[in-house]
């Protein structure tokens, strides 16, 4: 069965990723977590992005405290000093950044002081935890950024090991909005992660997907999925949210 859905899947006509025309999560900021290094990697990822078919770049950089103490000012600034470079070499493209969220103990003080955070579009805000157990108020947490006004959406939920499919299904209820890893359609973060990402896809239960690009190899990766059957699912339900961002 396996080799005849591999066979199937090579015969699928591509499809690029013009119809997501934004890609909500990645890390393109040079320099200040564990993306791109400097703005030369940068520019060469957001052109590898543009030839999939994305036309704009919200850039997420981590913000957590025990690794990437990064600021607004920090990240704003960085994608100010990107955005500079690419009108030097006259790239047309839409870039601004928000950021990615881990929740740890510094980040729950901020909700509760009421912090400011940087945010997608109509005020999303992307979210990580450990990918090894929730928080230990991650219910709290949520309640209180979604009482706050914010519009949650969990970064990766395929790649947690410890989130049952009817742990999502239960942030589904509570309005969490999912957003998928195309990576994860190809195996690249292992097996576990991939079949969650069929199973959210074939219960319609995906609301994004994003590249999450770190680096100028996984640039070259991501066409791969343009004959990946779960990818034409996701496409041809007309369901993701990306190209509203």
């Amino acid at each position: 069965m396996f080799s005849f859905f591999k066979r199937n899947d090579k015969n699928i006509e591509p499809i690029n990723f013009d119809s997501l025309v934004c890609d909500m999560h990645s890390h393109l900021i040079p320099g200040i977590d564990d993306g791109s290094p400097d703005l030369e990697t940068s520019v060469q990822i957001i052109k590898n992005l543009q030839s999939l078919g994305f036309k704009k770049f919200m850039t997420t950089p981590h913000i957590m405290q025990d690794f990437y103490r990064n600021t607004p000012d920090i990240i704003l600034s960085g994608l100010k000093d990107l955005q500079n470079e690419l009108k030097k070499q006259s790239i047309d493209v839409e870039i601004s950044a928000a950021a990615e969220y881990y929740i740890d103990y510094d980040f729950e003080s901020k909700v509760d002081s009421g912090d400011k955070f940087l945010t997608i579009g109509d005020n999303h805000l992307l979210i990580e935890t450990s990918f090894i157990s929730a928080p230990p108020n991650f219910g709290d947490i949520i309640f209180k950024l979604q009482l706050a006004g914010y519009k949650l959406i969990l970064a990766h939920p395929e790649r947690y090991g410890f989130m049952t499919f009817e742990d999502l299904q239960s942030y589904k209820t509570r309005s969490l909005c999912l957003q998928l890893n195309l990576l994860s359609l190809l195996g690249y973060y292992g097996p576990p992660a991939k079949a969650m990402a069929e199973k959210l896809i074939e219960n319609n239960m995906v609301d994004y997907v994003a590249t999450d690009c770190h680096n100028l190899h996984q640039s070259s990766l991501y066409s791969k999925c343009f004959t990946n059957k779960h990818w034409h699912m996701l496409v041809n339900r007309e369901t993701l949210k990306n190209q509203m961002l």
